[in-house]
């Protein structure tokens, strides 16, 4: 059991928030912290609403903080976040220590699932990796946080009705029994249910479809309307794909795409969303739309 310190906890959010970098113990304190409380979730996480659904940030810290603005702050406002927080961007770091120290303070505020670049193989290629070898000299931290990863849920429901995961639908995933069932603490791997929770995508024609991307499938709106039905769900909140107006409801308003990340890589020029679910999940959900901060 690692003590938990909220003063200090406190701080460091501070100096988090102003873009400063934890030191490296402070990091695994954090991790060790992070660990402790992500395995007593479940693979489909329950989060009551009212509640703001977001999506990627792919290291974008100061957009994260623009985000914070619009939103609120947290714990003021709960939070979902459904992944892809690294790679990318150029404050992989500043962004994903945040996130893990507001989860360690607020448990019940703030979800964190886990996302295709939650990964040990991803992030050495589009640039956590080096982030953190650039940043502190070795690569530690990188593992402090990539280990972290393994305990984040896949997917979570709010009130009962919105399904929430990274990418998509899996052929092997009938039922939300079915994804609680899996053994999430591991690498993702390159086949199998737990993949396709994080790399399927939505498309347009029917059934099941090969994915480009080479991980995970494609799945119609046939898939979507049999599996919300079986689940008793309204819709299934996404992440995963760019979409200029940073939200694209697709499948008859069955599945929406949330981008949090304006002007993604810097250079895209897209819009990005935050989904505000009020406590009447079944009357109400806006989204809010946000631009890119330029420093």
């Amino acid at each position: 059991m690692v003590r938990c310190d909220y003063a200090d906890i406190d701080g460091q959010i501070d100096r988090l928030r102003n873009g400063e970098t934890l030191s490296e113990n402070e990091v695994k304190a954090l991790c060790e912290k992070a660990k402790e409380i992500l395995q007593e979730e479940s693979n489909v996480q329950p989060v009551s609403a009212p509640v703001t659904i977001c999506g990627d940030i792919h290291g974008q810290f100061y957009d994260l903080a623009e985000l914070f603005r619009i939103g609120g702050a947290c714990p003021e406002t709960n939070y979902l976040f459904m992944g892809d927080y690294v790679d990318r961007g150029y404050y992989s770091l500043e962004t994903v220590t945040l996130l893990v120290a507001l989860k360690v303070r607020y448990r019940h505020r703030i979800t964190i699932l886990r996302g295709n670049h939650e990964s040990r193989q991803i992030t050495q290629v589009y640039g956590f990796y080096d982030e953190c070898l650039r940043k502190y000299g070795n690569a530690n931290v990188w593992k402090h946080f990539t280990d972290t990863f393994d305990y984040l849920p896949m997917t979570a429901v709010v009130a009962d009705r919105i399904f929430c995961l990274h990418g998509g639908l899996s052929p092997s995933i009938d039922t939300l029994d079915h994804a609680r069932d899996l053994d999430r603490v591991q690498e993702v791997p390159h086949e199998g249910p737990m993949c396709d929770l994080v790399w399927s995508d939505p498309d347009d024609r029917c059934g099941w479809g090969i994915s480009p991307r080479g991980a995970g499938y494609t799945f119609g709106q046939d898939i979507t309307e049999q599996f919300t039905h079986i689940n008793g769900l309204h819709f299934i909140a996404r992440a995963h794909q760019l979409v200029m107006e940073g939200y694209q409801w697709q499948h008859n308003k069955s599945v929406v795409t949330v981008f949090s990340a304006p002007n993604y890589c810097y250079r895209c020029g897209n819009q990005a969303a935050i989904m505000e679910i009020d406590d009447n999940v079944d009357q109400s959900s806006k989204e809010n739309i946000y631009e890119h901060c330029k420093l």
